[in-house]
């Protein structure tokens, strides 16, 4: 029996009051099924849209979705989508039918879902209506399509990084026929808009399994981040490196914490080594000037998957600074986190020692080291010490007393700035006062 929130069995309720079939379906009852807690409900009814629109007529009532069948009730603090039993043809575009006809019987709704974990619906009055095995292979761990995978992926193309997505989150295997599907369509994702597809990547690349995912299906990967091609099977022909480098950056990922940016990061951060190689007389490779590389890469690909501006800046940002060593000394680490600002830099920390971890088969590798810098960072951060030219006792109001002007004011808080994280002066007004005043005339130029 699914639990299922009083808000969602008033809906179901009142259609099979008013006469009507009503299930919960897809999502919610594949994660009910697994002993999780919904983040949603999507009901699907036998009633039309404008039957529904009758049933709950003293509710408030979101239209937006009614040439697709959909109908969103707003119950207490829940917005149900309730949408009519319907089918799909033509998907001329490779992603959105062409015409949606609706259906008074549940299994022709469910025909017409992408994976069978998904096709699954409930109600109080019927139980669970599995038509195609989905919990099945939730118990085996599979992710399989409904019917014929050719058909399901070339009527839309977004079902093939929805599957890997699926298989990255949940841990699953991906069925063979499904899997071979994937393959073969991979290139119809250039049908699919950047943003669906980055929507997706952003999902699966939180998932436990997502380095697994990445390394299995690198071609699918890259048929949208053509960047990490050159990297499969690459040979880092270096004694610091155990793995390819494609699988030191799935490692990477894997040591990151379950932050979407922050992990994109880390699958970016060195796609720029293929083409820094160097070898040196001994016939090792060095990859020299990778880093700067790699953020232009990145910034290439990111701006091409339509990410924010911020986001995209925070991202090239941490791989332009990643290879970069930090002296583990207070003064190193203080004018790390001005340059960066604290939460960057703490990002910068962590994608370092998700770097160094994926490096070798023994993952301690410069511990000792990525350790020392989160502890002299902490100390400095308890210690609330200036940072920033924000957190210095003067500003460019007091600056101007001494005559300074325009863009004398931005270069002389800066000098105050290197001479209070250098502890050459105290961040006391007096002081700083008097530091400026001597200092000037490295600004009156």
């Amino acid at each position: 029996m699914m639990i299922i929130p009083a808000p969602v069995s008033l809906a179901l309720a009142l259609l099979n009051e008013a006469g009507y079939e009503a299930y919960v379906v897809g999502g919610c009852v594949r994660d009910a099924l697994l002993g999780k807690t919904p983040g949603d409900y999507d009901i699907c009814t036998s009633a039309t849209p404008a039957e529904t629109e009758a049933v709950f007529a003293g509710y408030r009532l979101i239209e937006t979705g009614l040439k697709h069948g959909t109908v969103t009730v707003i119950l207490d603090t829940y917005a149900l989508e309730i949408t009519t039993f319907r089918t799909e043809s033509g998907y001329s575009d490779g992603r959105h039918p062409d015409e949606v006809t609706f259906t008074r019987t549940l299994a022709e709704d469910l025909s017409r879902r992408d994976f069978t974990v998904n096709a699954m619906a409930y109600s109080p009055k019927s139980g669970l209506v599995d038509l195609y095995g989905g919990r099945d292979d939730l118990n085996a761990g599979i992710i399989r399509c409904v019917g014929d995978p050719t058909l399901r992926f070339t009527e839309d193309a977004l079902r093939i990084v929805r599957a890997l997505r699926f298989a990255a989150v949940l841990g699953f295997d991906v069925e063979p026929e499904t899997d071979k599907a994937i393959r073969a369509l991979a290139n119809r994702l250039s049908l699919i808009s950047c943003e669906r597809i980055t929507a997706e990547l952003k999902k699966a690349i939180v998932g436990d399994h997502f380095p697994n995912i990445l390394t299995s299906f690198p071609s699918v990967f890259g048929v949208f981040l053509p960047e990490i091609i050159p990297c499969i099977d690459y040979d880092q022909n270096n004694p610091h490196h155990d793995f390819d480098l494609l699988t030191h950056l799935a490692k990477t990922v894997s040591y990151l914490p379950k932050d979407p940016i922050l992990r994109l990061s880390g699958l970016l951060h060195d796609i720029g080594k293929p083409c820094s190689q160097s070898l040196d007389e001994n016939g090792i490779s060095h990859f020299y000037g990778h880093s700067a590389k790699s953020a232009l890469m990145a910034d290439t690909a990111l701006k091409r998957l339509k990410l924010s501006n911020a986001e995209i800046l925070r991202i090239v940002t941490l791989i332009r600074h990643h290879d970069g060593v930090i002296e583990p000394t207070e003064r190193a680490v203080k004018r790390k986190i001005a340059k960066l600002g604290a939460p960057l830099f703490y990002d910068l920390l962590s994608l370092q020692r998700a770097d160094h971890c994926a490096q070798r088969a023994n993952n301690d590798f410069r511990k000792e080291y990525d350790d020392e810098i989160f502890h002299i960072a902490n100390n400095v951060m308890q210690a609330n010490e200036c940072l920033s030219s924000k957190q210095m006792a003067i500003d460019g109001n007091d600056i101007m007393k001494i005559g300074l002007m325009g863009p004398q004011i931005g270069k002389m808080l800066a000098i105050l700035l290197d001479a209070v994280l250098d502890g050459t002066v105290e961040n006391e007004k007096k002081a700083l006062m008097a530091y400026a005043e001597s200092n000037r005339k490295d600004v009156d130029s």
